[in-house]
């Protein structure tokens, strides 16, 4: 994909347009496809643009960016495995099912996880169920 900044020569109005290709802009153009959004004239045509540079700067700022968010990406997966390992997965039923373990007492259970929205979590907490929700990984590896 490529964006280019276009300009209509009528009413001087510019905008943004996203093509598949450079030469996907020339064939739309040669089939007067493209129109102004603001007066529908034909007359458009790309203005200058400078392409988006990544200076060294810039590089190591992201490389560091990229690095914590690696680092905070493996503690939630140690986080999960942790979970998952020690509670029973309910699914959506999280909410049901953490509300009996709270209100039966004779029903005795090892911590639970599953899905909740968060009017749920909210409406959990105000009857005084703890609930807490923390972020969660897909792992696309398996």
């Amino acid at each position: 994909m490529i964006k280019y900044k276009l300009i209509c020569k009528k009413c001087n109005f510019s905008f943004d347009s996203w093509f598949s290709t450079s030469t996907e802009y020339e064939k739309l153009k040669n089939k007067n496809f493209l129109n102004c959004h603001n007066c529908n004239s034909k007359k458009v045509e790309k203005t200058l643009m400078a392409p988006k540079l990544i200076n060294k700067s810039k590089l190591k700022d992201f490389k560091i960016e990229n690095e914590e968010n690696k680092q905070i990406k493996n503690k939630i997966k140690e986080y999960q495995k942790f979970i998952k390992n020690n509670f029973d997965y309910v699914g959506d039923n999280f909410a049901y099912e953490a509300r009996s373990i709270h209100y039966n007492e004779k029903r005795k259970s090892k911590g639970i996880y599953g899905t909740a929205t968060k009017s749920e979590i909210k409406e959990l907490r105000d009857e005084g169920v703890e609930a807490e929700m923390i972020p969660w990984i897909e792992d696309k590896n398996n």
